[in-house]
């Protein structure tokens, strides 16, 4: 039975100067590619092209039209299309040409005329003996003839339920794609783009597969619009002067961005580009696959990750092609927008355009969640969280995803040398040193300091040895906005930078790295559900807390939270087994470490045993200060400072003076009037003292001075392995429970610190600026501002009643009685 499409089809392709075929698709396929090859259509993409093109917009060229048909014929002989594909095509072209010519004899002269148009004269004699033969048919009644082929075009039009582009499940998406060269078949094959290779490395400096996924993520989770969208943020805050001052700020090749930018936010365009990276994402996949660099599966799943992006930011084609040409302009240094109606009017208004296909309907359920689980997949390693985390500070590291790659040389020696002199961490001391840089007991502070700060339970900004700083107090009385957030994640970013700073420079076990990356991805997913509370809590505590010495990381932080490719969306966000980067103390060890005061700095973690490195400016500083040698003499001395230490002195050489001033003023003045030795003169110093009752050490108990002495020579001690984890257990609860003998809160704690700091100082020039740095110290660790200068202000005494509200969340040190685990 004659097929009348094929039929007619066979007839129209006789004015191409074809022999009569009933197949025409049937020729041979070299000769097809060849013939091709000569129209100027290399690939697919241009067969696409030239399809759309022959339907215009509004009106049809009948010479486009009738070379659509021998383009479909040499398509499909050359095995580019497949018989659905072109028989759907087929009937489009049928449908079109016999729906705007009444009839053949119409069809003939609309051809005669676009011929003459592009300069055909009567001496072609071939196309015009082959409209004369059409004619004689149709009037002979041979044939398809132009009635029958209208009636039954109108027959097929109902029952025709081929796509013209691909539909089938998981194709829709490299509709996209049609920004760049429309997808007639898929899925991709390497005649699609035979030079893909050459373009990869030519535009994109790729050259291998593990490149190409690396640029991929990129372009998904950060891509070029990051930096642009943090520009835009800026300069919308930004004054005239401001403006200009950045964009002469900016170098030199990227002054026609900055000019671009800045006409875009005077005249009030919308500052969204997305679709620049989102599109790209699409063609740089279909490339990849063309080249075999992807399996088709792995190019489908970018690409519908790339519409699943584009779905959740834009409602329409003309939103993604206007927001396309955007990112254009940017990237290019002038503004497209003015070339948008022509360099995207036929894939916005024509009738056969891929994007005829609502932009919503581009994707189902399954293939949207399908697409998800893909692309979390590619970022399932806990490394892609400390990259991920690091990136907020260092864009540079947005380019790392995917698999491991080498680290160049050059950047390898940047990071040992940021690991030596920013954080005095060498590699001879082995992964265990980054223990040192997880504070728990940090964000245990934080996290009290804001419940107390949100019940209005803060301690009072007057001390015993001054007020504090009215701007330190501000900061602490806003930490009340953090009570809802976790703060763990305002440690666990630096600690994360610290990491892969570790891991760039290839000096440490990457095991034992691999190790704590999954560490600090099983503790984050513990206290943070999902990325978008994480970022939440990040943001505020990072507005709360900011670091001078650092530029804000607001911005870059709310970047990640509004952008549906940020990373942080896409990586694993199942709880495992929670094992932390570092131990983390109890409330009553971090209550007994803070014992130590402003003697020395926090302990915001357990002290582990330091390397031999550090070992050495530790044992120099117990021997310089205490003139102690190893375990036996540390031991011995702890517990002299436990059972006896300075306040014995007190007690036994100075406090009988008091009972009898005569003898006291008679000691002083025998003392002064002779030549002292260093001992006689210090004991001068220190009847002085007890005559002049300074700073109260007459009536204040100083059993404090030698409980911090204690507890900051035990952290010494354990840092140097001279103690093992029970013997510093022991000297803490020996401590804690000294201390809580002798005082009922903070403030008279520090009362008797003080006492015993002042009055046991030997003679020393600087002996006031000492005083007055450790009274200042002494107001910001019980008034809590600044806010990290101590924990005394988030801790209740030991054995006091507890006056602490608790935390809303599980972010808290274990053994606290009013917190819910």
């Amino acid at each position: 039975m004659v097929d009348p499409l094929n039929a007619w089809w066979a007839q129209q392709l006789v004015l191409c100067d074809w022999a009569f075929e009933p197949e025409p698709n049937k020729i041979e396929a070299g000769a097809a590619q060849a013939r091709l090859q000569a129209l100027g259509v290399t690939d697919r993409g241009e067969l696409g092209w030239r399809l759309i093109e022959a339907f215009g917009i509004g009106t049809s060229d009948p010479a486009r039209l009738l070379a659509a048909l021998e383009l479909l014929a040499l398509a499909s002989s050359a095995d580019w299309i497949g018989e659905s594909r072109l028989r759907s095509w087929l009937l489009r072209l049928t449908d079109e040409i016999s729906s705007r010519h009444a009839s053949l004899e119409h069809w003939l002269e609309a051809l005669r005329h676009a011929k003459s148009a592009e300069g055909w004269v009567r001496g072609d004699d071939d196309f015009w003996e082959a409209c004369e033969a059409l004619a004689a048919l149709e009037r002979d009644g041979e044939g398809v003839t132009w009635d029958s082929l209208i009636d039954w075009v109108a027959r097929q039009r109902k029952e025709a339920r081929v796509a013209l582009w691909p539909n089938d499940p998981h194709a829709c998406a490299w509709r996209l794609r049609a920004a760049f060269s429309p997808v007639v078949e898929a899925p991709p094959v390497e005649a699609d783009w035979p030079d893909a290779k050459a373009w990869l490395w030519r535009y994109w400096q790729i050259q291998d597969r593990d490149g190409l996924i690396q640029n991929l993520l990129w372009l998904a989770g950060y891509g070029h619009r990051q930096g642009w969208d943090l520009d835009a943020t800026r300069l919308l805050t930004a004054d005239s002067e401001q403006q200009q001052a950045w964009l002469e700020g900016l170098a030199a090749t990227e002054r026609d961005y900055g000019r671009v930018l800045l006409g875009f936010v005077a005249c009030g365009e919308p500052l969204e580009w997305a679709a620049w990276d989102w599109l790209r994402l699409a063609d740089l996949a279909w490339a990849g696959a063309c080249v075999g660099w992807l399996q088709v599966d792995e190019a489908q799943d970018f690409a519908t990750h790339a519409a699943d992006l584009v779905l959740r930011r834009y409602s329409d084609w003309s939103a993604v092609a206007r927001a396309y040409q955007r990112g254009c302009s940017l990237f290019e240094g002038r503004d497209r927008l003015r070339d948008i109606k022509r360099d995207w009017e036929l894939l916005l208004d024509s009738p056969v355009s891929p994007w005829r296909m609502p932009l919503q309907q581009l994707l189902d359920e399954e293939e949207r969640q399908a697409s998800r689980h893909a692309i979390m997949k590619w970022r399932k390693s806990p490394r892609h969280w400390v990259l991920a985390l690091a990136s907020v500070r260092e864009p540079e590291f947005g380019m790392r995803q995917g698999a491991v790659a080498p680290v160049a040389l050059e950047r390898r020696a940047d990071a040992l040398r940021y690991l030596d002199e920013t954080l005095g961490l060498h590699p001879d001391e082995g992964v265990e040193a980054l223990t040192r840089y997880w504070l728990p007991a940090q964000a245990h502070h934080l996290n009290q300091l804001a419940a107390d700060a949100a019940h209005g339970a803060l301690p009072p900004a007057d001390t015993p040895f001054g007020r504090a700083n009215a701007d330190d107090r501000s900061v602490l009385e806003a930490l009340r906005k953090g009570s809802r957030h976790a703060a763990t994640i305002h440690m666990a970013e630096k600690y994360a930078f610290y990491l892969q700073m570790a891991m760039d420079s290839e000096a440490f076990d990457p095991e034992a790295l691999n190790r704590l990356a999954e560490a600090l991805r099983g503790t984050l997913c513990r206290f943070y559900a999902d990325a978008r509370r994480l970022l939440e809590a990040w943001a505020q505590w990072e507005a709360l807390l900011p670091e001078g010495e650092q530029p804000p990381l607001g911005n870059e932080i709310r970047w990640h939270l509004d952008d549906p490719g940020s990373p942080f969306h896409w990586l694993d966000w199942q709880p495992s087994q929670w094992h932390e980067p570092g131990p983390r103390p109890t409330l009553s060890r971090f209550t007994s470490m803070a014992l130590v005061g402003p003697l020395n700095n926090a302990a915001w973690s357990e002290p582990h045993v330091e390397s031999e490195r550090e070992a050495v400016s530790i044992r120099e500083w117990v021997d310089g200060h205490y003139g102690l040698h190893g375990e036996a003499e540390l031991v011995e001395f702890l517990d002299f400072l436990l059972e006896a230490g300075d306040r014995q002195e007190y007690q036994i050489n100075y406090a009988p003076y008091t009972l009898n001033g005569q003898r006291l003023a008679s000691e002083i003045a025998m003392l002064e009037s002779g030549d002292c030795s260093e001992e006689d003169r210090n004991h001068l110093l220190r009847l002085q003292r007890v005559r002049d009752d300074t700073d109260g050490c007459n009536e204040l108990d100083m059993t404090a001075w030698d409980v911090a002495q204690a507890v900051d020579l035990a952290i010494a001690g354990r840092q140097l392995g001279w103690l093992d984890d029970a013997a510093f257990s022991a000297v803490l609860e020996r401590a804690y429970a000294l201390a809580e003998e002798h005082y009922g809160s903070w403030e008279a704690y520090a009362r008797g610190l003080y006492a015993g700091f002042s009055f046991f100082m030997g003679e020393t020039p600087e002996r006031d600026a000492f005083l007055a740095s450790f009274r200042q110290a002494l107001v910001a660790w019980l008034a809590g501002s600044p806010p990290l200068a101590g924990p005394w202000a988030s801790l209740d005494f030991p054995g006091a009643r507890p006056r602490h509200w608790a935390p809303m969340h599980i972010d808290t040190l274990p053994g606290d009685v009013k917190t819910l685990h």
